[in-house]
C-alpha cells in the first residue's frame, strides 16, 4: 500500500482531467478564431468614408439612378431599364 501513493489515481480522475484540458484547449481556439475574424470584419477606411458620407436627403427614385450612374455603379442598360420602370410605375410617358 506505501508503494502506491500518489500513483495516478482512478480512471475517472484520468477522463476528468482530459475533459478539462479539452475544454481548456478549445476555448482558446475559439477565442483566438473569434478575436481574429472580429478585426477582419471591420470595414477599411474607404468604406467607412463612403458610408459616413452625408447622402442628400429627400432624394428621389430617379435621382438615385442618376446619382449611381454618375458613380458608376450601373451601366447604361440597367439605368435605361430602371428609369423606364420607375416611371412606368408612376404612369409617365417613357
Amino acid at each position: 500500500m506505501m508503494g502506491m501513493y500518489g500513483a495516478g489515481g482512478s480512471g475517472l480522475a484520468w477522463f476528468g482531467m482530459g475533459i478539462l484540458w479539452l475544454a481548456l484547449i478549445g476555448v482558446i481556439v475559439w477565442l483566438a478564431i473569434r478575436l481574429a475574424t472580429h478585426r477582419n470584419a471591420q470595414p477599411s477606411a474607404t468604406l467607412q468614408a463612403e458610408t459616413l458620407a452625408p447622402k442628400p436627403p429627400n432624394e428621389s427614385a430617379l435621382e438615385i439612378l442618376d446619382r449611381r450612374l454618375a458613380t458608376g455603379e450601373i451601366d447604361v442598360e440597367t439605368y435605361k431599364a430602371s428609369r423606364d420602370a420607375i416611371r412606368e410605375t408612376r404612369g409617365e410617358p417613357k
